[in-house]
């Protein structure tokens, strides 16, 4: 499933509009930054409360192309302006962590 299909079906608010086409094959859900590198996996989907500029800069080390923002937390600019920069997809739900990553999981199991 593409990170575009993904938007539409978790109705996710989309604040940096990048890697459309990008083939979900998983997703990590984590707030701690150094699980994050170590465990998730390239063209997963990241889902975190975190909003700051170490989101993507992680996202780009890993090769993640989306990341969704629970909660209806929003980044700050530093974290917007990276993920423009480094071509991160960046999505809001307001929805808290437990329920998105079901959502997801029933998406692209």
């Amino acid at each position: 499933m593409t990170v575009k299909e993904i938007i539409e079906k978790l109705d996710l608010k989309c604040l940096n509009e990048a890697n459309l086409d990008a083939e979900i094959k998983g997703a990590y859900s984590s707030d701690l930054l150094s699980d994050v590198m170590g465990n998730a996996r390239s063209g997963q989907m990241w889902i975190t409360m975190q909003t700051h500029k170490n989101v993507t800069a992680i996202a780009a080390l890993k090769d993640i192309p989306a990341v969704i923002i629970v909660r209806g937390n929003q980044p700050d600019e530093d974290m917007l302006a990276h993920a423009k920069e480094e071509d991160i997809c960046i999505l809001v739900s307001n929805e808290p962590t437990f329920i998105v990553c079901g959502k997801l999981y029933e998406l692209i199991k």
